[in-house]
């Protein structure tokens, strides 16, 4: 049977090759699974709509008419050519702009500029979060980084992290993952528990010249930020440009760019219980923003308000001017294609 929203079809897509062995049976279980994008975002994001009461069907056939969301991911494994009376919708991840997608989905505001038909929606916050215990009252002493490991600036995996750590009387630890884009076997399901953390801890580089290059890792999202906020711990992150438009540095969470720059603020935090419950308290405050419900508003906006008008539209296009929409799409996914070829060959070593 065919289930729709306002009366047209909404798919979310993920091949036969990628289908889950098991899928979960809520969103916000704390499956492996979630741990990686093509599934946070297609599973995920079905079982929160189903769950709010919009029609839409999860397949791992390709439909030939509605609207088809799909994860960047999903087009490394199926040929998905386009048709008169489908609209695919990507969303995008961390890659390259799609050749044949007809609207994006981005999870860092920057992106948006990539093209008109770029909109941002968060990304989901970590499912089935932990939060910080309050038994722990008023300490200071551990500090946690939650990731995949090439996500993670080098100093922070280095024994003079640890021998800083030890020396200001705190604990590091770090809950990451080695996993490749498609497996999820083996992935460490515990970046849902801060319930004996005091601080987060996250940094993809200290290299002013690749977050230049990179317009402060403008694919990358600001999920590690706003689940420490619903955790209730302090983040002390990158200088990155996604948490720089949903956060502000100083009030909210702490920003460095320097190795010797977090030490200091780790030492000023140690030394403020003042400072430190002011970025709790303003950090919850604005965390109401990215609960789950939030976000499934915006979605349910994004679905009646632009991307149905879009496939209607579409759908009423002759022949030719579907191809001059396709063409114009094939050109933004190769520019983007190009900048991040060069991006990759002045920091080949630095993927994260």
């Amino acid at each position: 049977m065919t289930v729709t929203l306002s009366n047209h079809p909404i798919y979310f897509f993920v091949p036969v090759a990628l289908w889950p062995e098991t899928l979960p049976n809520r969103a916000d279980e704390n499956w492996p699974g979630y741990g990686i994008g093509i599934y946070a975002w297609t599973v995920q994001t079905h079982l929160r709509l189903k769950a709010a009461g919009l029609s839409c069907e999860l397949t791992s056939h390709l439909p030939e008419k509605g609207i088809v969301l799909c994860h960047s991911n999903a087009l490394r494994s199926v040929e998905l050519a386009p048709a008169p009376e489908r609209f695919v919708i990507c969303m995008k991840a961390e890659a390259p702009m799609s050749a044949i997608a007809l609207m994006h989905i981005v999870q860092n505001p920057s992106e948006t500029s990539l093209s008109k038909d770029c909109y941002f929606i968060p990304h989901w916050p970590q499912p089935q979060l932990i939060a910080r215990d309050a038994s722990r009252g008023d300490r200071f002493e551990n500090i946690a980084f939650y990731g995949h490991q090439n996500s993670l600036a080098p100093e922070l995996m280095s024994h003079d992290w640890q021998v800083a750590l030890s020396e200001r009387g705190l604990r590091g630890r770090t809950i990451s993952n080695t996993n490749r884009w498609n497996d999820y076997t083996e992935i460490d399901t515990g970046w849902n528990d801060y319930h004996d953390v005091d601080a987060v801890v996250a940094v993809r580089s200290f290299n002013a010249w690749r977050r230049l290059v990179t317009r402060g890792f403008s694919n990358k999202p600001a999920t590690k930020l706003y689940n420490a906020w619903l955790s209730g711990v302090i983040p002390i992150l990158g200088a990155e440009s996604a948490y720089q438009q949903t956060g502000t540095p100083g009030e909210d969470y702490i920003e460095v760019v320097s190795f010797s720059e977090l030490l200091g603020s780790l030492d000023r935090l140690k030394s403020s219980l003042v400072s430190r419950q002011a970025l709790v308290e303003q950090g919850q405050i604005i965390a109401r923003k990215y609960t789950p419900e939030n976000i499934v508003r915006k979605w349910q906006i994004f679905l009646e308000l632009v991307a149905i008008p879009a496939y209607v539209r579409w759908c009423r296009l002759t022949q030719w001017q579907q191809k001059q929409v396709l063409i114009a799409a094939k050109t933004n996914s190769y520019i983007d294609k190009a900048n991040r070829r060069g991006q990759r060959l002045l920091f080949p070593s630095e993927s994260g």
